[in-house]
């Protein structure tokens, strides 16, 4: 069965941005950790520079996914990818379809029929593989329906002391975590944790 999996770069206050939505700080160590490249592929490629242990953990995570889960403002945030995400078929949770959206030729879908419907739509798409969820309040819902498999999370080496927290507002806590696999890396931990469902 396709996991379902939360990945996310959080500072140690659990913060994924700051109160305008900047990701700055807890993204830093993707560009300022290391000198291994990792390349993402996609539309809209970048290359990271991180640490060998760093680069080991992404790229063995980013090969078991096969489509992304993301929210409406971590699509507007990454101006759509350039229309095709490099972990698969991107599906957009939103209330509304964005202006100009779909495009010929993008591989971003969008789904206006709640959080179940987003979920079975890119399982059905990930062709037996993972998908990534992105994006604090799609991870939250996605936790709530009791349809998350496994939360990854790099702590970044900051403390933001306010914005966007991760872990707000959850309705179904304490929410059971199995024990963790943990990679230390520079300036950024690794963690992986099962969600063990009730």
């Amino acid at each position: 069965m396709t996991n379902v999996v939360a990945i996310m770069s959080m500072s140690l206050d659990g913060y994924v941005a700051d109160t305008d939505d900047g990701v700055a700080e807890v993204f830093d160590w993707y560009f300022t950790s290391g000198d291994v490249e990792v390349h993402t592929g996609g539309s809209d490629p970048m290359t990271f520079r991180v640490s060998e242990s760093s680069a080991e953990h992404l790229r063995g995570l980013w090969s078991e996914l096969g489509a992304v889960l993301t929210g409406r403002r971590t699509f507007d945030v990454a101006q759509g990818w350039g229309g095709n995400h490099a972990w698969g078929p991107a599906f957009v949770l939103t209330h509304h379809v964005p202006d100009g959206w779909p495009r010929p030729g993008s591989t971003v879908h969008f789904v206006t029929e709640g959080i179940e419907d987003a979920v079975a739509r890119a399982r059905a798409a990930a062709g037996g593989k993972s998908v990534g969820v992105h994006g604090a309040d799609t991870i939250r819902q996605c936790l709530d329906a009791g349809l998350l498999d496994e939360i990854h999370v790099d702590i970044a080496a900051v403390l933001l002391g306010s914005g966007i927290r991760l872990f707000d507002n959850l309705a179904r806590t304490p929410a059971a975590l199995g024990s963790p696999t943990v990679v230390p890396g520079n300036g950024v931990t690794h963690l992986r944790y099962p969600v063990h469902q009730a």
